[in-house]
């Protein structure tokens, strides 16, 4: 959920500039920094991690409109130097897919990236207070708590945007209410996915501005000059509105994104506890290998990590 599913040439050029610059930068920085340590026997699980969030970010869950991200999962099992590469990966396929624009492709990696980092600092941090045998609450807690971090940092990416960036699925959701409709009577189904697309509106502007034009024109020289100092009050009570617009737009994406959102974080933070209290379980290698092991030998399932 929490990256940007908004097609090219909708940011400004300095925003999704900015976000490949920082995209470019860390993983390069994340590249070398895992070439010197040599992971090789990693690559396999980086492959298996970015392939279930692939999936999993590309299977909606329609009703609320999220998608679960696995992002703590992956965090956790790949460290904070491959969930970068992988955070990369993840977002070159999906918006190869349409998941997203190219433009933006800078900005999600940077989004997710920190969101697995995050995640992974959680994590380790909730741990090494409650102990391993709390996996399962250390777990939900962190997810919880890493995806409603990125959702704010999503808003604020949409912010700076502006309007064009504040478009949403909002699913069962009625934005202008922030009610919950029925999705199988008038919810999902009226937003395109069978109708065959969205209807848009105020298409009926053009119309309305025709007739103004030909009102105008009908109109004598001697009114001229006091219907320029109408449209000079307009344009500004336009620009004016524009603002107050875009204010509205934000906000409402805000809304809809607070209200969406801790749904799907608890949906996530329980299935990240189930999956993770799981490997702990049966490969606690994969979480507690390299310098988290304990003194005495690596546990059971350990390949060796750079985290």
């Amino acid at each position: 959920m929490s990256h940007l599913h908004i097609p090219d040439g909708v940011l400004p050029l300095w925003l999704w500039g900015l976000g490949w610059l920082v995209a470019i930068v860390a993983v390069v920085a994340a590249g070398v920094i895992a070439e010197r340590a040599d992971i090789r026997r990693r690559v396999p699980l980086l492959a298996v991690v970015s392939a279930l969030m692939l999936v999993a970010m590309s299977s909606e869950i329609i009703p609320i409109a999220y998608h679960v991200n696995l992002t703590v999962i992956g965090g956790v099992l790949l460290g904070p130097v491959l969930s970068i590469i992988a955070a990369f990966i993840v977002e070159v396929v999906l918006a190869l897919l349409g998941h997203g624009g190219v433009t933006v492709l800078g900005l999600n990696t940077v989004v997710i990236a920190a969101e697995m980092l995050l995640g992974w600092a959680l994590f380790r941090g909730l741990i090494a207070i409650f102990g391993r045998a709390r996996v399962r609450p250390v777990a939900f807690v962190a997810t919880v708590l890493a995806l409603a971090a990125t959702t704010t940092m999503l808003v604020g990416i949409v912010a700076l945007g502006g309007v064009g960036a504040s478009a949403r699925e909002s699913g069962a959701l009625d934005p202008s209410t922030l009610r919950f409709e029925n999705p199988f009577a008038e919810g999902v189904f009226t937003l395109g996915l069978f109708a065959g697309g969205h209807e848009h509106e105020g298409e009926d502007h053009g119309g309305e501005d025709t007739g103004h034009e030909g009102e105008h024109a009908a109109e004598g020289e001697h009114e001229e000059a006091g219907h320029e100092a109408e449209h000079e009050h307009e344009a500004e009570h336009e620009a004016l509105a524009s603002d107050s617009h875009e204010e509205d737009a934000v906000r409402r994406f805000a809304l809809v994104v607070y209200t969406l959102g801790p749904i799907g974080w608890v949906l996530e933070g329980l299935l990240t506890a189930w999956v993770l209290g799981y490997v702990s379980r049966v490969r606690p290698g994969l979480m507690w290998g390299g310098r988290w092991a304990r003194s005495g030998g690596r546990p059971p399932g350990d390949e060796g990590t750079v985290n």
